[in-house]
């Protein structure tokens, strides 16, 4: 490609080439604007403030990121499966994007290793450092090289490097749905329940409890709601699933309510 070629005639003429090559391999193209690279992996503990007042750090970018990523990884979605419904392709995305796939792939491409930031920042909340990462990096590709090489690194360096997405489409992970699923099928009730609280570097953490005919099932703990309702649905899923017991709990509780809806 010409592009291609003018490309490497350009890093001739470039000081530091290092930078550049190791961007370039895991791109799988030159980036133009090497600052917006470094702003993507520059952590918030980072931060400097600029003459504006401005804190400058990768946060704006991983919002930009964010939405990119969410557009492109549907419309790979969309033509991969030709016949699935909506509901399905959302929740396939949503195992795709969310913060542990994402942390992942920034260690699969390496990009967690060229992260910088203050120190013990690895632990906690800034365990999805690594994935916000990613994102603030798919929002400096945006601006460096447009929507064209945002579309290419995801498909080429990512999809076909790093995602399985049939493999992926077998995996149950969204254990919240599909214990919401399994209670409406058998019209048992259930509640989902989250106290706050800090650990010992101050961070909140969110601790979620599921109820299934008011009986608990399930408990977790995450960094955000959404997580620790994940977990405690992973964990009530796994109890009812061998705690013949819990089960028959369960089961009786659901008829003694439906007697008593009735009378």
């Amino acid at each position: 490609m010409i592009a291609d070629f003018i490309d490497r005639i350009r890093l001739l003429f470039v000081r530091e080439k290092k930078p550049f090559l190791r961007l370039k391999s895991i791109l799988g193209f030159y980036p133009h604007d090497i600052r917006l690279y470094r702003l993507a992996l520059m952590h918030k503990s980072l931060a400097y403030q600029e003459q504006n007042h401005h804190f400058i750090n990768n946060e704006r970018l991983e919002f930009l990121g964010d939405a990119m990523l969410g557009a492109i990884v549907a419309d790979i979605l969309y033509k991969h499966y030709g016949n699935k419904q909506e509901g399905f392709l959302t929740t396939l995305r949503s195992n795709i994007v969310c913060r542990s796939s994402l942390n992942k792939l920034s260690q699969d491409l390496g990009l967690d290793k060229l992260i910088r930031h203050a120190g013990a920042v690895t632990t906690g909340h800034n365990s999805f450092m690594s994935g916000n990462a990613f994102e603030a990096f798919v929002g400096a590709i945006y601006l460096d090289r447009g929507y064209r090489y945002c579309y290419r690194f995801l498909e080429e360096q990512v999809f076909k490097k790093h995602i399985n997405i049939d493999a992926m489409a077998k995996q149950e992970r969204n254990f919240k749905s599909a214990l919401i699923e399994w209670c409406q099928k058998y019209r048992y009730k259930f509640e989902f329940t989250q106290k706050e609280a800090r650990d010992d570097k101050n961070v909140p953490v969110f601790h979620s409890s599921v109820l299934i005919e008011n009986i608990s099932c399930g408990t977790g703990d995450g960094y955000s709601k959404k997580e620790s309702d994940q977990n405690a649905a992973k964990q009530a899923l796994k109890r009812i699933k061998h705690d013949k017991e819990l089960l028959a709990g369960i089961q009786n509780a659901g008829r003694r309510g439906k007697v008593k809806s009735e009378e």
